[in-house]
């Protein structure tokens, strides 16, 4: 059931780059770090871990089995395991939900995206490095309202990704990452090593790291499973899209392993990048976009070597936005490519209506939060539900176990136990708590 024309990535590696380069965005900058000290740093991990082995990479295996099972697009990948398994191709919706989930996050993401980009060149140039913390501050608040310069960054941010993506999947996505990922790694030790000499590094590791049980209540572990979830691009078809792409030698189980442990080290090594810098300056470590525009500028301003090391940090943030915005489109692509249009159109149209979704949310008030909330709390964890529900209930045994043959029975009873009932379970906890409803019932 393979397409004679299949084109995979060069190597498993490749595959495990891109993968992680879809994962890692600009949640692992600032949020994972933030939340793991919340919520009670060390003991936050562990949970955190546990959500990943029950929950995030048991739905990665699933959607990874789909398309490397489909060898095409998101949306034909799950007919043909539908077809497989002689059941309704009803089940396509699982693929068109994970394009249109791409294609709306990719909207506002990109203009998030292009205030990075804003401030690679204003940290290049020094245009906060002698500006008081107040003036840094109303810095970003006169690009957040400047609507005319978000358009240009916005621009030029959707221009890249779709350039990378037109050019395919070895030539353009698969030399990207090869380049990309280990550059971005080189950066963040970079960082992590002007944060040790320059900032307060003990400080940033007892936030991050110390453990504190008292705060791990039910809101934390909802929280860990949440990002657990969210964290490995899971339920918007790029997973499913990039397996497809998979080489047939590579084990499923194993690359899912060192793509969640490479996620999580990201993480964690930008939490201790980040915030020594922050304690030094006695700045509070405050969450989103006003920790990374705001916040940090502050201490960079105010440290030596603060412009070269500030434009290495959002040369840093800049990449970790595009490795992902590149997997938002590509499922939609290669649907598209199947139609018989050609990649370079089809990449133009998505980037086109990706960029009119990010000028939308520049200039129209509510759009940005509203894609935001529809992806996040609705369209996201409802396709990992249907990705663990059609994986562990609706496909062949048999065939999903052609998928995962390198991996042995007691390995592969487990995941497919957890896959069935342990993973739906965790998505539908998030899906709840996203939406506020286990807060309206009182249970946390």
């Amino acid at each position: 059931m393979q397409q004679a024309n299949f084109v995979g990535w060069k190597s498993r590696w490749t595959f495990i780059l891109a993968a992680t380069g879809s994962a890692v965005g600009l949640g692992n900058i600032w949020k994972f770090p933030y939340i793991t000290g919340e919520y009670g740093g060390g003991a936050f991990v562990l949970v955190y871990l546990a959500c990943i082995l029950l929950v995030g990479i048991p739905v990665m295996m699933a959607e990874i089995s789909i398309g490397r099972f489909g060898r095409t697009d998101p949306i034909h990948s799950t007919v043909r395991g539908a077809q497989d398994a002689k059941t309704t191709t009803a089940w396509s919706l699982i693929g068109f939900m994970g394009v249109l989930a791409g294609l709306m996050i990719l909207m506002f993401y990109s203009v998030v995206a292009g205030w990075a980009l804003d401030y690679v060149w204003q940290s290049a140039t020094g245009a906060y490095s002698n500006l008081q913390a107040t003036a840094i501050e109303e810095n970003f608040e006169a690009l957040a309202s400047d609507n005319t310069r978000q358009l240009a960054w916005h621009t030029l941010f959707i221009i890249l990704t779709g350039s990378v993506v037109a050019v395919g999947v070895i030539r353009g996505i698969g030399t990207v990452v090869d380049v990309l990922m280990p550059l971005l790694f080189v950066l963040l030790l970079v960082l992590l090593g002007y944060s040790w000499a320059n900032g307060d590094f003990e400080a940033g590791l007892n936030f991050m790291f110390r453990f504190d049980f008292s705060k791990l209540t039910a809101e934390a572990v909802l929280t860990a499973l949440g990002h657990a979830f969210f964290t490995l691009s899971l339920g918007m078809g790029a997973i499913m899209a990039y397996g497809a792409y998979m080489p047939e030698n590579s084990s499923v189980a194993k690359t899912t392993l060192v793509i969640a442990l490479l996620d999580t080290v990201i993480a964690l090594v930008a939490g201790m990048a980040i915030f020594p810098l922050v304690f030094a300056n006695g700045l509070e470590a405050g969450q989103g976009a006003g920790l990374m525009f705001a916040t940090l500028p502050v201490a960079f301003s105010s440290m030596p070597g603060g412009v070269i090391f500030s434009t290495i940090f959002f040369l840093l943030v800049s990449i970790a936005a595009l490795s992902s915005s590149i997997s938002l489109i590509e499922p939609g692509v290669a649907w598209l490519e199947r139609q018989g249009v050609q990649r370079v159109w089809s990449a133009l149209v998505f980037s086109l209506i990706g960029w009119a979704g990010g000028a939308a949310c520049i200039y129209l008030p509510g759009v940005f939060d509203s894609l935001d909330f529809a992806t996040t709390n609705i369209m996201l964890p409802l396709g990992g539900l249907l990705i663990a529900i059609f994986v562990g209930w609706i496909m062949r045994r048999n065939t999903v176990r052609k998928q995962l043959r390198d991996t042995g029975e007691l390995m592969f009873n487990s995941w497919y136990v957890v896959t069935r009932f342990i993973a739906p379970a965790g998505v539908i906890a998030v899906f709840l708590y996203q939406l506020g409803l286990l807060q309206k019932l009182g249970w946390i």
